[in-house]
């Protein structure tokens, strides 16, 4: 996706009959009807935590949902040749959380995400809670971090890894901020 773009990040004709495609979508998800009807109809834009969680109530790869399905054993990623395969959004989708760029799209099989994501403020202070494991590395820029009951403010050059099944909220302290994310959804 392009920079300009307008169109949702996520392989969003995975999403197109979300409620259809599950029995008991508030159950198997852990989302209100209504959550999961907006993130069919693209007005909001599911935040990793959500795409994650609703990549398992698909039986799909999170990969598969995030940067699509990937042809070669390897990837090698330029610089010049990053493209934006995000802009995620509040859960009331009101303002914009994160854009994040994915990695290594192409390689087949994977069972993590290595992603440059740029934060905002967090929009409604929401944590996260979802299965797998993170890795962040501040790459610029103050970051807030909460895992459990703690608090970090982390700088350039400082990392975290935690469960994600932990409840974890990061944006970006004041700004913007870019980290390097590793996510491995297990």
């Amino acid at each position: 996706m392009e920079k300009g773009d307008k169109k949702p990040h996520i392989n969003v004709d995975y999403f197109e009959d979300l409620t259809g495609q599950i029995d008991a979508p508030a159950e198997e998800t852990g989302f209100e009807v209504e959550l999961l009807s907006r993130i069919e109809s693209c007005e909001v834009q599911p935040q990793l935590g959500t795409a994650i969680k609703l990549s398992k109530a698909l039986d799909s790869a999170f990969g598969r949902l995030v940067s699509g399905v990937g042809e070669k054993l390897y990837s090698i990623t330029r610089k010049g040749e990053r493209k934006i395969v995000s802009r995620s959004t509040s859960q009331k989708g009101t303002k914009q959380a994160y854009t994040y760029q994915s990695l290594a799209p192409e390689v087949r099989g994977r069972h993590m995400e290595s992603l440059i994501v740029e934060l905002e403020e967090a929009p409604d202070r929401e944590r996260s809670i979802h299965d797998g494991e993170e890795f962040i590395y501040v790459l610029n820029g103050a970051v807030s971090l909460d895992i459990g009951e703690d608090h970090f403010d982390l700088d350039p050059g400082d990392s975290a890894y935690y469960l994600s099944t932990t409840p974890h909220l990061i944006a970006a302290a004041r700004g913007k901020a870019t980290i390097l994310a590793v996510l491995y959804s297990g």
